[in-house]
């Protein structure tokens, strides 16, 4: 059985005390501490909640950008069923990775029309993406469909920006979260007392941070640099430049 991961505590009105929750009741205490009047917020599939929806349109003037999957399954359904009947081609199509070991492919489809329809709040378009891959090395084929709303409306974000802001959110998910899932399995970690889910992960991020903050043109990849590191103090101090041989020292 899967648990939520315990990301963050929050008060206990009436008391001293704190209680452990996720992302979705930690998301909007965190946003309050940030100027984020009229940027756009996006979200993965857990994030897409009526209430954070709400809170981003109404009480502070940003748009949001989230994923539809199975926990908003009437959402998702009636997603699916729109574009799969939809027979035109995509509003745009972007191709990467020609120089690089694989192709990749993205179209997406973007409609107003089930604006009023929907029960989710604030939609301006809703969006489907089909991304297309083919490893340049085996010829392997692979794909996938995702969808999703916002509450740009057509006027604030063609298709374009649409997947530029699609695009922009898995930037920062493989870039961070996919690496420390990859590297530490955490969304299969077993520490859930205490402090213990907080403070693990504040340093597995903050080691990552360090690892992306020095990496070099020699560094393949943040997993073979962590395998390199991994149980050698001393590697890591001389990659750290924290050692007398590493580093200059002044004569006082």
């Amino acid at each position: 059985m899967l648990y939520p991961k315990k990301v963050g505590t929050l008060p206990v009105k009436g008391s001293d005390e704190e209680k452990q929750t996720n992302e979705i009741k930690t998301v909007i205490p965190l946003l309050d501490c940030i100027d984020i009047q009229g940027k756009t917020i996006t979200g993965d599939a857990l994030l897409t909640q009526k209430d954070i929806a709400n809170y981003l349109v109404e009480q502070r003037d940003a748009h949001y950008h989230f994923t539809v999957k199975g926990n908003q399954k009437n959402l998702q359904d009636d997603i699916k069923y729109y574009f799969d009947n939809l027979n035109q081609k995509a509003d745009y199509t972007t191709t990467d990775g020609v120089d690089h070991g694989r192709i990749e492919e993205r179209k997406i489809w973007v409609s107003a029309e089930l604006n009023e329809y929907l029960n989710f709040p604030h939609i301006g378009q809703i969006f489907m993406v089909k991304r297309h891959t083919v490893d340049k090395k085996t010829g392997k084929e692979g794909g996938d469909f995702a969808y999703g709303v916002t509450s740009k409306n057509p006027d604030l974000a063609d298709a374009k920006q649409v997947l530029k802001d699609n695009r922009g959110h898995w930037t920062i998910e493989n870039k961070c979260h996919y690496i420390i899932d990859w590297n530490y399995d955490e969304d299969r970690s077993r520490i859930r007392a205490g402090y213990g889910p907080e403070n693990i992960t504040r340093l597995r991020r903050f080691s990552v941070g360090l690892l992306l903050g020095k990496k070099s043109k020699e560094d393949h990849s943040i997993a073979q640099k962590m395998q390199r590191l991994n149980r050698n103090p001393r590697v890591v101090l001389d990659y750290l430049k924290m050692t007398r041989n590493s580093c200059r020292f002044t004569e006082a």
